[in-house]
């Protein structure tokens, strides 16, 4: 891999040789996303393979239409119409079902696409992330073990199964841990030769749009005799500027600016964990990450002999603290505050076979009430509830449904209700772009609002976004909109066969 003063040369080599020629695509985030839209904009063309059969006749016959053309030259609207799934996306369902066609029926039919490398049909990018290629999957404790099916995990044209198998490793129980993820996707970029468009070690400041008449004469000049892919009238022209800065070894911040044509929003959700907005969250044993507990049993801060751990939320990621928290035998009060029934809660969704672990948390979550004992030692689950105050004395105050209140003293809390996204680098925090303007973008409530065919944002024509920014919170459906995106810019670059 390069070293960043290497990378900050190659991020500014562009505006050296012709000042400010803006690229035709910035990608910020470099997570599954990313690299699965590098790999489309690299030339990586999908053509459906000629004599497979897909099990679904409806797509069979339209794929059959138009064998010659690539999946990416069609009529995405068309081929996706009917299709249905676990994704409210029918683009994501089309690319899914492209690359594992029964998957949701425990089949192991062969995707039925081929892959041409045509070059020709490249566009120029950028991809900038904080980690290395892989994004937030560098930040995940290496030992956890996915939610999704190991082979969902996979980017197109290198099956992780087939990657795990070279590394001599199989899947635990059908997944994967986040360490092998994480090499994994570092391995795709590599393997595929995608990693000259890489820049890791880059944090963006600032994304705005710039007219033609607000940048200085010089540029403006560049921008009008740039050989750009798409064919900007000198009238009304516009651009993206991306400042940002990229981390050296020695620890400086070397400041970039680029103008890009087309940006793409796919920076993930895990940035900036959830508050409860509650009295003392603040104070030092108050913690917002996984980590903080892993951190405190490596440096024996807290044992088997400690006050009980507070836990507060009822998604996996809190379920992943009690499973760790039980393995080391600290006790844990566990506070939530949906009914343990609630058919929202993510334990009534899953298969009981394939996630045993977690079907465990909810059975405690269950049996194991303050009100009656039961048989989970060093637990004690109190759904219903919510956090009233953080005590300086490690107190916490909780109220139940009925307004009444108890009080725990604790070792440290761990605040896992989710988290959201930080587009502190967009105008208003991007809060304009989202389905609902006046509240910020929540993946799950309040995703930016795209076409989706195109994953254009709908309030900014040249702005894309991907991934849990749009409503696609799963590894194996975040795909879809990378064709989708990939689709549209080859439109836009006139990159399309006649």
């Amino acid at each position: 891999m390069l070293s960043n003063r290497k990378m900050y040369s190659i991020l500014n080599r562009h505006q050296k040789k012709t000042g400010f020629k803006p690229l035709p695509v910035v990608i910020i985030g470099n997570g599954p996303s990313g690299i699965c839209l590098s790999y489309l904009l690299s030339g990586y063309t999908p053509y459906f393979k000629r004599e497979s059969l897909h099990p679904h006749p409806i797509l069979q016959k339209k794929l059959e239409e138009a064998p010659h053309v690539s999946i990416m030259d069609q009529d995405l609207e068309y081929l996706s119409e009917g299709l249905e799934g676990r994704s409210h996306s029918p683009v994501s369902l089309l690319f899914d079902t492209l690359l594992r066609p029964d998957t949701d029926f425990g089949g192991t039919a062969e995707s039925v696409l081929t892959w041409w490398h045509e070059t020709d049909r490249a566009i120029p990018h950028l991809v900038l992330g904080r980690n290395p290629p892989g994004g937030a999957w560098h930040s995940i404790e290496g030992s956890m073990v996915t939610l999704s099916r190991g082979e969902w995990m996979g980017l197109p044209d290198l099956q992780f199964k087939d990657w795990l198998r070279q590394k001599k490793r199989g899947l635990r129980n059908n997944r994967a841990t986040a360490e092998d993820i994480a090499q994994y996707y570092q391995h795709y970029v590599m393997k595929k030769g995608l990693q000259k468009n890489f820049r890791s070690g880059t944090v963006v400041t600032s994304v705005r749009k710039v007219s033609a008449e607000s940048i200085s004469n010089h540029v403006q000049e560049d921008l009008q005799k740039s050989d750009s892919l798409w064919n900007f009238t000198e009238e009304g022209m516009e651009v993206f500027q991306v400042d940002g800065f990229v981390k050296t070894v020695q620890g400086d911040k070397e400041p970039f600016s680029i103008y890009a044509e087309n940006v793409v929003l796919a920076t993930g959700t895990y940035d900036s964990p959830t508050w409860l907005g509650v009295k003392g969250e603040n104070l030092s044993y108050v913690h917002h990450q996984l980590s903080a507990l892993e951190e405190a049993v490596k440096n024996n801060s807290i044992g088997i002999t400690s006050d009980p751990v507070l836990i507060v939320g009822a998604g996996l990621t809190a379920a992943d603290a009690i499973l760790f928290a039980h393995h080391c035998n600290i006790p844990v009060i566990h506070v939530f505050r949906r009914r343990v029934s609630d058919p929202g809660l993510i334990f009534n969704q899953l298969p009981k076979m394939m996630y045993p672990e977690y079907h465990k948390v909810h059975q405690m979550m269950k049996e194991q009430s303050a009100a009656c004992a039961g048989p989970y030692e060093c637990y004690v689950s109190l759904p219903e509830h919510h956090v009233l105050s953080f005590g300086k004395d490690k107190k916490c105050i909780f109220q139940d449904k009925n307004g009444y209140q108890k009080a725990y003293k604790v070792s440290m809390a761990l605040v896992l209700t989710g988290s959201n996204p930080n587009l502190s680098f967009l105008p208003n925090n991007g809060i304009d772009l989202a389905m609902d303007s006046d509240q910020p973008v929540n993946p799950k409530r309040n995703p930016i609002d795209v076409d989706p065919f195109t994953y254009e944002c709908t309030q900014e024509k040249g702005l894309y976004a991907l991934g849990p920014l749009a409503g696609d919170n799963f590894v194996r459906f975040v795909q879809g909109g990378a064709l989708a995106a990939a689709s549209s810019l080859l439109k836009k670059a006139n990159k399309n066969p006649p």
